[in-house]
């Protein structure tokens, strides 16, 4: 995969940044939250509403941080799932300028699939796996 089919726009916030006047590395983390939770919406996979019923949590974060992001810098985060495992897929993430396309940090994160109620780990669902590969164009 190539192309990210999802783009979520994001605002740069003041409160974003740190003393050396960019984008706190720990911000990235939420920007890619922010835009998984719009991500899982699109596809379907989350209604925005029902926690427990989410069916997944954060296993592993990985973020390489590649230039700094400042004050009303134009950004779009792509995210895509680049794979699907028996009880987890792995979401994989670009921050980018909105305008230009510059990329400031890759990053990916293992989703294991969770049932929140009986708190434990469950097999990823057949529709989620079939909602996703359309979604994706790809076969999971």
């Amino acid at each position: 995969m190539s192309e990210f089919r999802f783009l979520c726009p994001l605002q740069v916030r003041y409160a974003d940044l740190d003393a050396q006047r960019h984008v706190n590395n720990a911000k990235f983390s939420t920007y890619i939250e922010t835009a998984r939770f719009d991500y899982l919406q699109h596809v379907g996979l989350f209604d925005g509403r029902s926690f427990d019923e989410l069916g997944l949590i954060v296993a592993d974060v990985h973020i390489a941080y590649l230039a700094q992001i400042e004050l009303n810098q134009p950004l779009r985060v792509g995210v895509r799932t680049a794979r699907i495992g028996n009880k987890s897929l792995t979401l994989e993430y670009e921050i980018q300028d909105s305008e230009t396309g510059q990329v400031f940090a890759r990053a990916e994160t293992v989703m294991v699939a969770y049932d929140y109620l009986n708190h434990q780990t469950v097999p990823v669902r057949g529709e989620w796996r079939a909602m996703l590969s359309t979604f994706e164009g790809v076969t999971f």
